[in-house]
């Protein structure tokens, strides 16, 4: 569904990645894991058209997206909740909900969405009528979630869903990111820097360093890989 060949992203004389290659496969959940400054959100932004690669191809269902206006990308089926979640915080719930099905024209069809999104996040009906920025950190993820999928997206990007949550609410996330999956046959490319529960969740994984590829592979495989959990796992 996706793939990205030799990947090249600068900002100004600093390379930030340097000729990445992935593949996300149809149905399928992909992590990429990395530390800070490794590249990870950079590769989210070139995918939804934020940032302009310097060289490279990324290609969805064979279209080439190099070059396209991130609303255009939107309208393709591609949606991206960004690190730090990004909604519109003195707007309601339902008005945040509402942007994100833009592209949207019939009220049935909205109605529809938000139903599911609803039905996903029964907390995000409760404060339905509620400003965005009252609520609590595990709300907001879940109205970004929410909001992306009000688009109607086939490909869902999710750039550190568990950044600043609290462990009950992490594995909360984690547990509506798998249904997204399953139930509604979503890929899913994760970014995220807590790697067991990426690595636990996904069917294939990337470790990406200083903007290069240095591993990947079957993400059961890669957690028991001891580099793997030397670096990120914790392991001793």
């Amino acid at each position: 569904m996706l793939e990205i060949q030799e990947l090249k992203v600068s900002y100004g004389a600093i390379r930030a990645l340097h000729g990445i290659s992935l593949v996300a496969r149809p149905g399928s959940i992909v992590t990429l894991i990395g530390s800070n400054g490794a590249g990870k959100t950079t590769t989210l932004r070139a995918i939804s058209g934020l940032v302009r690669p310097a060289s490279g191809r990324i290609l969805f269902d064979g279209l080439e997206l190099n070059g396209l206006p991130p609303h255009e990308i939107v309208r393709l089926g591609l949606s991206h909740v960004p690190e730090g979640r990004m909604i519109f915080a003195n707007l309601t719930v339902h008005e945040n909900l509402l942007l994100g099905a833009w592209r949207l024209r019939q009220p049935a069809l909205i109605r529809r969405e938000l139903e599911v999104v609803f039905h996903l996040f029964p907390r995000l009906k409760e404060r339905e009528k509620q400003v965005a920025g009252t609520l609590s950190g595990g709300e907001q993820q879940m109205l970004a979630i929410g909001r992306a999928l009000m688009s109607r997206p086939r490909f869902l990007m999710l750039d550190e869903p568990s950044l600043g949550l609290a462990p009950l609410l992490v594995k909360a996330i984690f547990e509506k990111i798998v249904e997204i999956n399953r139930e509604h046959g979503l890929t899913i490319l994760l970014v995220e820097q807590n790697a067991n529960l990426a690595l636990e969740i996904s069917h294939h994984g990337y470790v990406l360093e200083t903007g290069r590829i240095i591993l990947e592979g079957d993400s059961a495989a890669l957690r028991r890989n001891p580099e793997v959990q030397r670096a990120y796992l914790g392991a001793d």
